[in-house]
């Protein structure tokens, strides 16, 4: 019985950790996901740029999966160079480690008032306050995990049992290194993990070199969900996650026989026990990181060698199977992929003229009349699979999912003709004439570009997923969106009166995009008019009935 309560606080403590970093992780996205997204997209143009890219991101969003999976994203819709998406990872591998370390400063007496803290944000109307409670609960989460860690695995080290499995370890370093890299497999979280190994080290019984090579086997664990997540992927995409992989198997390779002389080494340098796995995950991703940096052209051209570029004749649909026409379920799933894939490309040339806009670069636009030729190509043969779908067998969901399909395939069409014929001249125009916005002006088109990216990934998730709660605050946002608009106008008005130059010179551009972003704005928050309407929550006019 005594055992059991154990396993039940242990395990406990694991899933409050676990629980805590996806807090932190979800918190970030909701308070600065759009600027956070869009400012390492535009971060990455350089080797130290891109490792740094990806130590910010991983500390943000406690986890290098997530960033992971997010720049091979990124790499997937072009958005940055496969190569630089490789130190990304290494700047993430680092910044994850520099987490645990952090995390084991002996800060949990914060852990009561983060939380605190935490709620209190967390109960505010602004998303990103509220975004940003988030986050610090999870926080405070993390540093009580810790805690709780401690006092779990102090007992169970008096386990015999436990103490046998942890000597049959010591004796065979390749077993202790795959089990705690299945470990962190199953956990998708190598931070986790060390933290994990950390409370063991600090309650005695393990051996300073069955720590290092356990450290060795989470860095190892690690990097396999990332690559498990993109094996459906682009080309692009997986050489990114299996480059990961590849340069922390190689590291462990290395390290693997070296690990005793690595805890020798470890001791002499006065290394506090207490920390010591955290110490040696550090130190090994800095180790593996100064290694691989100037390498990683090489990296690049072995993942390229390993998998090679699909062949891609057209660039047409990818998930419209003529097969499934007869069964209605299946053909409208993949018609609801297909939309989805269009909503990534206008992300897509949205961030193409945000990047363009911001670093006054001709080039960023090159794509955009590309891309949204393929918006038009594939909305079309989008909206003839649907018409062909069986109506016979057709259920009134079914015919209601169908007109939802080409409702927001239509409008991703619109939205890609308004980039194309609205905002695309107008950067063009502004960068050729050699033309500034004022500072304010700046800010203000930067701020509605951002908050347009994120009500674009917003709706991709409300016609995914049907949620009624997020279509409202998808369409309240359109509201907020109306207000911002209306109030940069006036703004702008007020600098013309000034007699602002720079204002003067840009009048007719920034009310022009403006105007194109509202628009912009309109057609997205449209996908939530549907589940709206289903759910009762939509009214028929916004005017108000005069009595």
């Amino acid at each position: 019985m005594e055992s059991a309560i154990v396993g039940i606080n242990l395990f406990g403590a694991v899933a409050l950790l676990l629980y805590g970093l996806a807090q932190v992780k979800d918190g970030m996205s909701r308070a600065w996901g759009a600027r956070l997204r869009t400012g390492l997209a535009a971060g990455t143009r350089g080797g130290l740029r891109s490792f740094a890219a990806g130590f910010v991101a991983t500390v943000a969003l406690q986890s290098s999966t997530a960033t992971a999976l997010m720049f091979a994203s990124f790499v997937e819709k072009d958005l940055i160079a496969p190569a630089m998406a490789q130190l990304v990872l290494l700047g993430a591998n680092v910044g994850t480690a520099a987490t645990a370390w952090i995390v084991a400063l002996g800060l949990g007496w914060l852990s009561p008032l983060l939380i605190l803290a935490g709620v209190a944000l967390a109960r505010a109307r602004s998303g990103a306050r509220s975004g940003a409670g988030s986050a610090v609960v999870g926080i405070g989460l993390m540093l009580l995990s810790l805690h709780l860690l401690s006092a779990a695995t102090d007992p169970l080290l008096q386990s015999p049992a436990l103490r046998a499995f942890l000597a049959m370890l010591d004796n065979a370093w390749p077993v202790a290194l795959i089990f705690a890299a299945a470990l962190a497999i199953l956990a998708s979280s190598s931070l986790a993990i060390v933290v994990l190994i950390l409370s063991l080290a600090s309650a005695g019984g393990i051996s300073t070199a069955l720590v290092v090579v356990l450290v060795l086997g989470a860095n190892l664990g690690g990097a396999v969900p990332p690559v498990l997540a993109t094996l459906g992927a682009s080309a692009g995409a997986r050489r990114v996650t299996i480059g990961n992989l590849i340069v922390r198997a190689t590291g462990c390779a290395i390290a693997l026989p070296l690990a005793g002389y690595c805890a020798e080494f470890m001791e002499l340098a006065g290394l506090s026990p207490q920390k010591l796995a955290v110490d040696a995950h550090l130190l090994f991703n800095l180790a593996v990181a100064l290694i691989a940096f100037p390498v990683s052209p090489l990296l690049y051209r072995l993942t390229a060698s390993l998998i090679p570029q699909e062949a891609e004749s057209d660039n047409g649909p990818r998930y419209l199977d003529m097969k499934a026409l007869a069964r209605p379920v299946a053909a409208l799933a993949g018609a609801g992929r297909e939309v989805m894939a269009v909503g990534d490309l206008i992300e897509s040339m949205l961030v193409r003229a945000l990047d363009a806009l911001k670093t006054n670069d001709l080039a960023m636009l090159a794509d955009i009349s590309m891309l949204e030729g393929r918006v038009d190509r594939i909305q079309h043969e989008i909206k003839l699979y649907v018409s062909r779908v069986g109506k016979d067998d057709m259920t009134e969901d079914d015919h209601r999912r169908a007109r939802h399909i080409v409702d927001y395939a239509i409008n991703l069409e619109h939205i890609g003709d308004i980039i194309e014929k609205g905002l695309h001249p107008e950067i063009a125009k502004k960068i050729s004439l050699g033309l500034r916005f004022s500072e304010d002006g700046q800010g203000e088109l930067a701020r509605l570009f951002a908050i347009t990216l994120d009500n674009l990934r917003m709706a991709q998730a409300v016609f995914a997923t049907g949620d009624a709660e997020l279509a409202r605050r998808l369409v309240e946002v359109k509201e907020e969106v109306r207000r911002l608009e209306k109030q940069s106008a006036e703004c702008h008005l007020l600098r013309l009166r000034e007699g602002r130059l720079d204002s003067m010179q840009t009048s007719s551009l920034h009310l022009d995009m403006l105007r194109d972003l509202k628009r912009i704005n309109a057609h997205v928050a449209s996908v939530a008019h549907p589940i709206l309407d289903g759910s009762g929550l939509l009214i028929e006019s916004r005017i108000r009935q005069a009595v």
